[in-house]
């Protein structure tokens, strides 16, 4: 007997921030809609990333969704920087307000998504073997849900248990009580992770490949008078974020590192190191742009390292040698002095590399290490990596990752939509701010555009929308030209996509800032979807 497929105005991919919000409006708005999550409840980045330490570095009061007052200010946050645990009940609470399950299919993936330009619909392939298709196709995947583990030689033949960071275990205590525990891996994760395990593990060996610069985030609990005076300022907060560059509500800085005295500005250095957050981030005008005021919080920060860490030769193997900022800024809870606890060493892997994994451990060049348990904190393929693990064809049957071929040449229009692919919108997509702001606020702005954008359409009957390829060709050359204008360029990370074997070279991530996109996008709108080829009465 033939399954009848189901049709329905939208698909939406992923059951996070992003899904979640898009779902309740196309909904509010009328729409038939389904979404497709591959875990078991909501939550998406928050669902699957369970380490030790796992937590916020955007303040709780900010990582929440602004759409409703009402929501605002029924959670109450407990810490400055929420954990897993606390951000994942968050989501819970919202999917359970806004009763967003009943359209929600979880525990499935998508394999393919295919345009079908006889009948202006996307065909979705499920891998439970079934079909539905869609007028609209909505991706919420993430920008950081793909898991890069490593093809280490002989990894299959470890006897101990090995996990990565991305996919930590749902329902399973991961015990590290007097183990020899190896983990791979100083970014964000492994920052977060390290000093959580190393109170527990008998002893902890971090193999580092590339040493971070990172702040202490100064956790603490909230004072009940705080949180009340934050959610009677909820609408001036809400305007500040959404107006701002990076989607916090601080006031930007005005000077330039090099125009105040070198006292002065060790000062502002040390207060935002005192006050905690990413602070120094923001401290000046010039540290991302200019290579000499970038060189003075590089030299504060490696200053901060030989003051915490006791033994020198491991405070000069924990010191950053690039620019600032130019990889993701960090926020960490005591990690450079996790490096004085006697159960814990540090192997720097640019000067003696992994060679393979063994049965009992791990073997670098020089040595080898008898290991319980290791840790994956090797990070993801962001940006494109979420989007290419889907089979999805356009027009002509031409697929993204062909149109994406080529990585520096990947071109999108305002990493919302893609020329080729009608009535397909990206949430937070390559060349938007995305990662590179308070995520909650750009995938609001993204999500409400999309939503005001279908329901023009709807309005003005129109079958079909997509990007036009010379606004397409513009908007990404405009991109290029932010970002190398800064020192983002100049280092390699995952932001470049230089953490993926084979993977070219290319920076995707808008650095105009938050409130000047939004201007942009609203602009776009304004003047009729502008850089976009409206169709209407589609051959069917």
């Amino acid at each position: 007997m033939k399954t009848k497929i189901q049709h329905f105005d939208a698909i939406v991919i992923g059951a996070g921030f992003s899904g979640l919000y898009m779902l309740h409006r196309l909904r509010e708005d009328g729409l038939s809609v389904r979404v497709f999550e591959a875990g078991k409840g909501v939550g998406g980045t928050w669902f699957w990333n369970r380490y030790p330490g796992a937590r916020c570095d955007s303040e709780s009061v900010y990582y929440n969704y602004t759409f409703s007052e009402e929501l605002y200010k029924e959670w109450t946050w407990t810490s400055r920087y929420p954990e897993q645990p606390e951000i994942l009940r968050y989501l819970n609470f919202v999917a359970d307000k806004f009763d967003l399950r009943s359209d929600i299919q979880f525990n499935i993936r998508v394999q393919s998504a295919h345009y079908d330009e006889k009948n202006n619909r996307w065909t979705i392939n499920l891998d439970d073997h079934t079909n539905v298709t869609a007028k609209y196709f909505i991706t919420g995947v993430g920008c950081l849900s793909a898991a890069n583990v490593p093809n280490f030689k002989g990894i299959e033949s470890f006897k101990g248990e090995w996990y990565h960071t991305g996919h930590w275990p749902r329902n399973k205590v991961v015990d590290f009580k007097g183990k020899r525990v190896g983990i791979i891996g100083t970014g964000s994760s492994g920052v977060q992770a390290i000093p959580v395990i190393a109170e527990q593990a008998g002893h902890l060996t971090v193999f580092q490949r590339t040493p971070q610069y990172s702040a202490p985030a100064r956790n603490h609990l909230y004072d009940p008078e705080y949180i009340r005076k934050t959610k009677a300022n909820f609408k001036e907060i809400k305007k500040q974020m959404r107006e701002s560059t990076g989607g916090q509500p601080v006031v930007p800085p005005t000077q330039s590192a090099l125009e105040v005295n070198p006292i002065e500005r060790n000062k502002i250095y040390e207060d935002n190191w005192k006050n905690g957050g990413l602070g120094l981030f923001g401290a000046f005008t010039d540290l991302t742009i200019d290579e000499r005021a970038n060189k003075t919080v590089a030299e504060f920060i490696r200053t901060k390292i030989s003051e915490i860490v006791h033994d020198s030769e491991v405070a000069k193997k924990l010191m950053p040698y690039y620019y600032y900022g130019t990889k993701r800024p960090i926020i960490d809870t005591n990690y450079y002095e996790t490096y004085n606890r006697e159960n814990v060493s540090l192997v720097d892997v640019k000067n003696d590399s992994i060679e393979s994994i063994t049965p009992n451990g791990l073997k670098t060049i020089n040595n080898e290490y008898e290991l319980d348990v290791i840790v994956f904190a090797t990070g993801y393929d962001g940006m494109t990596g979420p989007l290419m693990k889907i089979d999805i064809k356009g027009k002509d049957g031409i697929s993204l990752k062909e149109k994406w071929d080529g990585g520096a040449q990947t071109r999108t229009y305002l990493g919302i939509a893609n020329a080729g692919f009608p009535n397909m919108f990206m949430i937070t997509g390559p060349e938007s701010p995305s990662v590179l702001s308070n995520m909650p606020v750009s995938i609001e702005q993204h999500v409400e555009w999309i939503a005001d954008c279908i329901q023009f359409l709807r309005t003005k009957e129109i079958d079909v929308i997509e990007a036009n390829v010379d606004a397409e060709n513009e908007w990404s050359q405009h991109c290029r030209e932010v970002a190398e204008a800064t020192l983002f360029i100049k280092t390699d990370s995952w932001y470049t996509g230089a953490n993926i074997k084979g993977k070219p070279r290319g920076f995707q991530i808008y650095l105009g800032g938050v409130g000047a996109y939004r201007k942009k996008c609203d602009e776009i709108a304004t003047n009729g979807y502008e850089g976009f080829v409206l169709t209407s009465n589609a051959v069917h």
